[in-house]
This record gives C-alpha cells, structure tokens and sequence, in this order.
C-alpha cells in the first residue's frame, strides 16, 4: 500500500487578536513567546508561525525590534521553520506590516489574500475587568476596521519580499480570495508550488463548517490542480474539530492560541504545546504521521533554514 503523505502541525504562538486578560497562558513577553515556540515545537509542530508583542503590555507590535530577540532564540533552540506574520495589525500600511519580513527573511510568512471586516468585537462583552488598559477600546475598535489587503498591496507585499525566496503561506478567508489568488498566480507573482490556509470562522469571513471547507478544497482543485499545497485553521471551538476533518482529507492543521484559547470547549489551553501534543495525537491515532521540520520543508518547497536573517 501506498504510504499516507505526512502531516504539517503549524502552530500559531500569540497572534493579535487575544489580549491578556482572555487567558493567563497566552504569550506576550519575549521569554514567553521564545518558551512556548520551542516548547510547540517539541510537543510535534514543525512550523511557527510567529506574531511579536509589546513586552510591557502585550500590546501587538509589528515592531522588528520585538521580533528580534525571540527569533534569535527559537533559532538555537529547534530546527522548526519559521514563518512571520505579515498581518500583524488591522490599520498599519501594508510596508509597515511587512518590515519584520523584510527584515529577518525567515522561510516564510503569511499573505492575507483579501480585505474583509475582520472583528472580534463581541468578546468585549465577556470581561468586567482588564489587566491593561489598551486592551477594551483595541477589542471594542475592531467593529469599525476593515482588514485591508488591495490588489495593490498584495503586489507591493509580493515584490518586496520577492528577494528574500519566502514562500507564503496564503490565508483564504473566503471562497472569492482563492480567485485573487489566482488573478496574482496568473500575473507572475507567486510560483507553483502554493500553500493555501483555509481561515474558517473568523467574524467577516467563511465559517467554520465540513461544507464549506469542501467546497474551498474543491475550488482550489479547480483553480490550481496540483500545484498547491493546503492547511486548516479554524477559531475558537472549532479548531481541533476542524483540523481532524483537515488531516483526514489529506490537508495540513494549524493550532494554537492565536487561533484558539481552549483546550476542549469550556477549558483554557495551559499552553500552546498542549495544542500540539492534541492535535498530534489525535492525527497519529487516525493512521497518519506528523511531519518533521525538514519532511515539511521539502512537501512545501521551502528554501533551508540556513538562509534566513536571524
């Protein structure tokens, strides 16, 4: 019998979405986010996908001074790819969003395929209190913000980065930024082999249901045949379900608390290993085998953890 193809586990650290206050366990200062990285990568993930914060109030930061102390870290400490957001905030310029990955040429990083109303405004209702005080107005704010992500500036992103050999990692929102992505392939600036994440459940974009993730796989089939790669994230509650689902259709998974904050619904995730180490039972349990760091450098093309900037 023909071996299953492996399985990538991508963990997603911190994110920008969660605050403080929604959980004791989300990372925020260097030392956090460099542990709970490292410790993800043992626990069997072997891409980080990497936000940084404010150290002093866990703000988001898209700062490359608050990138560089924990990537530098991570580096000596695991051979686990590196991937850098470049979505890093809902109203900074597209040059802005990009300045970490220009800088630090990591193997890759995140290329929001669309605008859309990306809002996690309800989850203010849920706390009377806050650790730090940017962080109600930031929830509360999200209501009004439109995640921009032109044409325009999907090109400005792709033709800066264009030195660096990164491969994206395509976040598809919604059915529509497959066709961007298509519009972009066709105009020379991505190359075959892509790597599509499915983002399922985020308030503005597709949700998080078996059917619609058919129905992106099926387009993507349609679109770009087998000259793609993809992966699953889905928010909230519907992250571990979703990203079985994921690997039993021959997918990639993506956890992690940016994505999630619970373990099993009702119950905070003590930290972002304790994701992994779920997520890659669950999949092993179902007859399919974890990708290594350098099994997921080769499924998705990448090009070596030695070409990077820190």
């Amino acid at each position: 019998m023909a071996r299953k193809p492996k399985t990538i586990i991508t963990c997603a650290v911190t994110g920008a979405i969660h605050t403080p206050t929604m959980s004791d366990a989300l990372p925020y200062t260097y030392d956090q986010i460099a542990t709970q990285a490292i410790a993800a990568a043992e626990a069997g993930a072997s891409i980080l996908h990497l936000h940084a914060r404010n150290p002093d109030t866990g703000a988001p930061s898209i700062d490359p001074g608050d990138f560089a102390p924990f990537l530098a870290r991570i580096k000596q400490a695991t051979d686990a790819v590196v991937n850098i957001s470049t979505g890093g905030s809902l109203t900074a310029s597209i040059q802005e969003r990009i300045a970490p990955a220009k800088t630090f040429s990591p193997e890759m990083c995140s290329m929001n395929m669309g605008s859309l109303n990306f809002s996690f405004h309800g989850l203010a209702s849920r706390y009377a209190e806050w650790k730090f005080d940017w962080e109600k107005s930031y929830v509360e704010g999200s209501e009004g913000n439109i995640f921009r992500n032109t044409f325009k500036d999907i090109k400005e992103a792709a033709e800066t980065l264009a030195p660096h050999e990164i491969k994206f990692e395509h976040e598809i929102y919604d059915v529509g930024h497959l066709y961007n992505l298509k519009f972009m392939l066709d105009q020379g600036h991505f190359k075959a082999p892509i790597f599509l994440q499915f983002v399922l459940g985020i308030l503005g974009g597709i949700g998080a249901d078996v059917e619609n993730l058919v129905f992106m796989k099926r387009t993507a089939d349609k679109l770009f045949g087998d000259q793609y790669r993809w992966s699953v994230l889905a928010a909230g509650a519907a992250q571990i379900p979703m990203a079985v689902t994921a690997s039993q259709m021959g997918g990639h998974v993506r956890v992690g608390l940016e994505d999630s904050l619970f373990i099993t619904r009702g119950e905070l995730a003590g930290s972002n290993a304790q994701q992994v180490a779920k997520i890659r039972r669950l999949i092993e349990d179902l007859g399919h085998a974890v990708a290594t760091p350098d099994e997921a450098r080769e499924i998705l093309d990448l090009k070596g953890g030695d070409k990077v900037a820190f």
